[in-house]
């Protein structure tokens, strides 16, 4: 039924677009033969907002992959590097809350484990919406971050790390089958930064999938019941992407194709000194708007790379 209502609503989409086309051109005969320069301005604005929401939707034509269309577990790892990597996995997680609010998705955070002075170690996040995954499974792999620490009294230049994973969310329990048995469970009090954030009660859970050694934890809902739930949940959805690599690897290997997942190989470079730029080293994509992307604006980046791997 989902799967129904999200195609009608494509359709609809497309319907839409094209009586708006049918209107814009009719405005501009109007507009022409009257020599009226306010509304031909006005046709001009309103076919450039036309043209970006065309694009959008070119790049969910391009989305169809399996899961594409599904939602997606974010989670943000910061790398070697101690407090810097730890504030730039915090400015990671911004920069995708951002996307994901101007995109009107729904997000909730799992879990997340702050670091010591600053930033985070970890986060996780669910974010629900029609092609969630679809979007973000380009974002999977390193970042680099190139800037003059904050945290450094001599103003020297840092390079940090810090991971990005996305996983599709798992619709069925057919998809992925979890064998009560092999579940370690354990509960804990749920950490913050100190005072009144800290739980007294022991309502964070830890759940250890013992044959595959697979550990997520949940700790931000109160109720243990609940953070439970969300760690299930996520611990799906990594059950699944270790499938579907699984899979890609035996894909690769009758291509003869080696494929490297070593924490090395970043996709992307934000360098903020001593120039400004953003680098996907995948397609090759730059911008000088360093920060533009860093509150959010990936739009770009994210229709470059789906052109760069259709039919892959």
């Amino acid at each position: 039924m989902r799967r129904l209502a999200d195609a009608r609503e494509e359709v609809e989409t497309w319907r839409g677009v094209e009586a708006k086309i049918t209107d814009l051109a009719g405005l501009l005969e109007l507009a022409e033969a009257e020599a009226d320069a306010e509304v031909a301005e006005e046709v001009a604005t309103e076919t450039a907002a036309l043209a970006l929401r065309f694009a959008d939707m070119q790049l969910d034509l391009a989305l169809g992959g399996e899961y594409d269309r599904r939602s997606a577990i974010l989670a943000i790892h910061a790398g070697a590097g101690g407090t810097d990597s730890q504030d730039w996995a915090e400015m990671l997680l911004r920069m995708y809350l951002r996307w994901t609010e101007d995109r009107k998705y729904e997000t909730k955070v799992l879990d997340m484990m702050p670091g010591e002075e600053a930033g985070i170690k970890s986060a996780t996040v669910e974010v629900r919406g029609r092609n969630a995954f679809g979007y973000l499974k380009g974002e999977r792999g390193v970042h680099r971050l190139v800037r003059i620490s904050p945290f450094d009294s001599s103003k020297s230049r840092h390079t940090s790390f810090a991971l990005a994973e996305v996983m599709p969310e798992v619709e069925s329990a057919a998809e992925v089958n979890i064998d009560a048995d092999d579940l370690r469970i354990d509960v804990f009090r749920a950490g913050g930064h100190g005072g009144q954030n800290v739980q007294k009660n022991s309502t964070a859970v830890r759940i250890t999938h013992i044959p595959t050694g697979l550990v997520v934890s949940c700790q931000n809902e109160r109720s243990q019941g609940r953070n439970k739930e969300s760690a299930l949940k996520v611990l799906e959805a990594r059950l699944l992407e270790r499938e579907l690599a699984r899979q890609a690897a035996e894909r690769a290997d009758l291509k003869g194709k080696h494929v490297s997942a070593e924490w090395g190989n970043q996709i992307r470079s934000y360098v903020l000194h001593p120039y400004k730029m953003v680098k996907d080293h995948r397609t090759g994509y730059e911008t000088s708007n360093a920060e533009a992307v860093l509150d959010g604006e990936l739009d770009e980046l994210l229709r470059d790379y789906q052109k760069a791997t259709i039919g892959d």
